[in-house]
C-alpha cells in the first residue's frame, strides 16, 4: 500500500512506495533511475546568464521594495 507522509500540519511532504511498486515502476519506466536533482551544464548556463542579463540591466529591485509594494496593493 502505499502511505503519503505528511508533516505537522497534516500537508504532504513525501510518499512511501513499497517495493514491489517500486519494481513495477522501474519495470515500465527504465530511466526513471537515472534522474537528478541537479541541473545540467547548458541548464545552469541559460539561468546564469538570464540572472546576468537581469542584474545588467537594473531589473532587480530589493526585496524590500517588492513587499513595500504588496503593502500599498493592500
Amino acid at each position: 500500500m502505499i502511505q503519503t507522509i505528511q508533516d505537522n500540519n497534516g500537508i504532504a511532504t513525501g510518499v512511501f512506495i513499497p517495493i514491489e511498486n517500486w519494481n513495477l515502476i522501474v519495470q515500465q519506466y527504465p530511466n526513471i533511475k537515472n534522474t537528478s536533482d541537479e541541473l545540467l551544464p547548458w541548464q545552469k548556463k541559460i539561468i546564469d546568464d538570464r540572472l546576468l542579463d537581469m542584474h545588467n540591466n537594473h531589473k532587480l529591485k530589493p526585496i524590500a521594495e517588492f513587499y513595500t509594494f504588496l503593502d500599498a496593493e493592500l
